[in-house]
């Protein structure tokens, strides 16, 4: 028998619609880069950027690194979810907290600590999200090096483009957000990062 009534879509039906696509041709470019770049180095992808970006302390500042110390380091994160968004992480991966010693606990929440008086600093946010994603079904996009995000939030910050479109509006790029946070940690009397590109 046939209907001669539509079924509802997804959004009528109180179901989530599948996620659209925004077309992004330019990202083929830059993917394709990463495939030469790894032939032309030689030098074998450990599977974590984060440990990559560690073992390049002299490529400091092409990947947003704003502190690195001894143990480990804080950078922007990439894909933010918000403008400021931080990754702090040590140099050594590990996929669970507990994997590390209590030293290295100790040091990657004194990573955390400051990056959240750099956040204050630079941005001045009404609130932070802190978070920690163990393994893949957590979240954790690299789940083999284990790294804390810290996401600076305003009041209205989730707007109807981030409801209804589902897409996130990232008003300032990563060069932007690092030079307010190199600027804070000046003001703070702080040394960051140095390392040239």
């Amino acid at each position: 028998m046939a209907h001669s009534q539509s079924q509802p879509t997804p959004a009528a039906s109180g179901l989530d619609p599948a996620p659209l696509s925004l077309q992004a041709p330019w990202r083929l470019a830059y993917l394709e880069s990463l495939v030469e770049k790894d032939k032309v180095s030689g030098k074998p992808d450990s599977g974590s950027f984060l440990r990559d970006y560690w073992l390049q302390p002299e490529r400091d500042l092409a990947h947003h690194v704003i502190v690195r110390t001894g143990e480990g380091f804080i950078l922007l994160n990439a894909f933010p979810y918000a403008n400021g968004h931080l990754l702090v992480a040590l140099g050594e991966p590990a996929p669970r907290l507990l994997d590390y010693s209590s030293a290295q606990r100790a040091a990657l929440w004194g990573l955390v600590e400051l990056a959240n008086e750099f956040m204050e600093e630079a941005l001045m946010p009404q609130g932070i999200n802190f978070g920690i994603n163990q393994g893949r079904a957590a979240g954790a996009g690299v789940p083999q090096h284990l790294h804390v995000h810290l996401v600076p939030r305003w009041a209205g910050d989730t707007n109807f483009i981030s409801t209804v479109g589902q897409v996130r509006v990232i008003p300032a790029s990563l060069e932007a957000m690092a030079q307010r946070y190199r600027a804070a940690m000046a003001r703070l009397g702080r040394a960051g990062s140095p390392n040239p590109v």
